[in-house]
């Protein structure tokens, strides 16, 4: 009897003690989690290239200043520019060499180098994931030089439609123009490692495009109707771009499951939606039921241009993104655009850092924004300067998808050695494809810390006592680490803390 009571009494103890023990293990602190992106024009070379017909090494040198002030500003996306009208800032051999890069529609730069490539190496060196931007519907553009003997307008004069503006359209009704663009978009994600395909906000064109007129379809319309269709014209228009927006999805998941599709459509879906809305009506005028994408899943973030300050009542930045948030049915991520252009100094600063706080307020499980464009942080210093030393203090991980894939990658296996006054540590990947990004944890004096490393990384030295004070009098020694790999779809391996002292 007496060996039963001391036996459950040790139990207690053992139980207490490690309980005890379990408690004053200091936390590994969660990674920050935020979407943090810039677009990068390249249409009328609006920020890259800054003209047409530069240098292979001046094209280059202007993209990795544009790369560094994302990654020295903590940003973790660029969203660029690869077809702005019908033609292509990479090799194709679909579209012709855009006119923005060269000067030339057609010409491939010199000395030869493939522009999209090289985003894609340099943006993922400094632990940036690249989406590239494609423009569905637009053939030409009136900044776009002379249409070439390549050009789509040359080549299927009857998939387009020259506009009053000086814009040639394609016909987004026409089995030639959703075959031509879905293909464009198969080639892409199938030869390049990009991490996400977007479209923006020009579905049907705007109608000034057209000189206000009506856009000029009406005999695809009569063939439609002469085959028994039965949809009025607005109807039908947008049941095609809603048919492009599915099959575009597909391809991209039958090529490569871990690139996202991510839309950035006007603000507004329609006025009165919420009630307190007012403005344009792109359900109507576009064609574009951008809703219905949303509350469908068909894309994996969602990006509306919410282009107006936070008090601004007929357009409110939270009042319109508490909306959309409403509609977000399938959880996707809904990362809204922000007018970032307005500029510097302490009022319009402080109107961008309330925007990111209101995402982070009503988006707590998937915050992010997308700035711009990355003219206003290129041009406004005081705005670079005031978020990093305010919402983007701390680096940040993209947030994951796990409608996409919910599987932790595999640990990386982790090797230390001691040199001296310092730690080395090196891992090897378990999955090198897999892998996107490095965690590296380390504890000092009970306080954890992490670093982000990009997917190349497979070393850190870190000392081995840190001082909290200048007369080094307060000392804080490493006492464990930990390595976790990051992999395509946002997904963090298994944590395995490994003591060093």
């Amino acid at each position: 009897m007496f060996n039963k009571h001391l036996l459950l009494l040790l139990t207690l103890l053992v139980g207490f003690f490690c309980t005890k023990a379990q408690v004053s293990v200091p936390q590994i602190p969660t990674p920050e989690r935020e979407f943090r992106a810039a677009w990068v024009a390249s249409v009328a070379n609006i920020n890259w290239p800054s003209k047409p017909g530069l240098s292979t090494q001046q094209q280059q040198d202007e993209a990795i200043a544009l790369l560094d002030l994302l990654k020295k500003n903590n940003f973790n996306a660029v969203i660029f520019q690869v077809r702005p009208q019908a033609d292509a800032l990479y090799k194709s051999n679909i579209e012709p060499w855009s006119y923005f890069l060269t000067g030339v529609q057609g010409q491939a730069p010199k000395p030869y180098y493939d522009p999209l490539e090289f985003w894609i190496d340099a943006a993922h060196e400094r632990g940036l994931e690249l989406h590239v931007w494609l423009n569905p519907y637009r053939a030409h553009h009136i900044s776009g030089g002379q249409p070439s003997e390549s050009s789509i307008i040359k080549k299927h004069p009857e998939l387009v439609y020259k506009l009053k503006q000086g814009y040639w359209w394609l016909d987004p009704s026409k089995k030639g123009t959703q075959d031509l663009s879905a293909n464009v978009v198969k080639d892409i994600v199938k030869r390049y490692d990009i991490d996400g395909v977007h479209f923006d906000d020009y579905f049907y064109p705007y109608a000034e495009y057209n000189g206000g007129a009506d856009f000029p379809d009406s005999a695809s319309y009569a063939q439609y109707q002469q085959e028994g269709g039965k949809l009025a014209v607005g109807d039908w228009r947008r049941a095609q771009v809603n048919i492009f927006i599915q099959r575009v999805y597909k391809i991209i998941k039958d090529e490569k499951k871990h690139v996202k599709f991510g839309i950035s459509p006007f603000g507004i879906w329609r006025p009165g939606f919420p009630e307190s809305i007012k403005g344009f009506d792109q359900y109507d005028k576009l064609y574009a039921d951008a809703k219905l994408w949303l509350n469908e899943g068909w894309i994996d973030y969602f990006m509306p241009q919410l282009y107006w300050q936070v008090n601004n009542i007929p357009q409110s930045f939270p009042v319109l993104l508490g909306w959309w948030q409403s509609e977000n049915t399938k959880q996707r991520h809904l990362w809204p655009g922000m007018n970032s252009g307005i500029g510097g100094g302490d009022k319009n600063s402080d109107e961008i850092i309330n925007q990111i706080m209101i995402t982070r307020g009503i988006l707590p499980k998937s915050p992010g924004a997308a700035h711009w464009s990355i003219a206003a942080l290129v041009t406004h210093e005081s705005l670079r300067r005031d978020l990093l030393k305010g919402p983007y203090k701390n680096e940040a991980l993209v947030p994951a998808s796990p409608w996409l894939d919910d599987d932790k990658p595999l640990s990386p296996k982790v090797e230390t050695e001691n040199r001296e006054a310092d730690l080395y540590i090196k891992w090897k990947p378990a999955n090198k494809k897999d892998d996107f990004k490095y965690i590296v944890y380390t504890n000092y004096g009970g306080k954890w810390s992490y670093t982000i490393l990009n997917y190349k990384s497979r070393f850190l030295q870190i000392p081995k006592v840190l001082f909290a004070d200048a007369a080094k009098l307060i000392k804080q020694e490493l006492q464990s680490i930990a390595v976790t790999a990051i992999d395509r779809t946002g997904n963090e391996s298994e944590i395995k803390i490994e003591q060093v002292l």
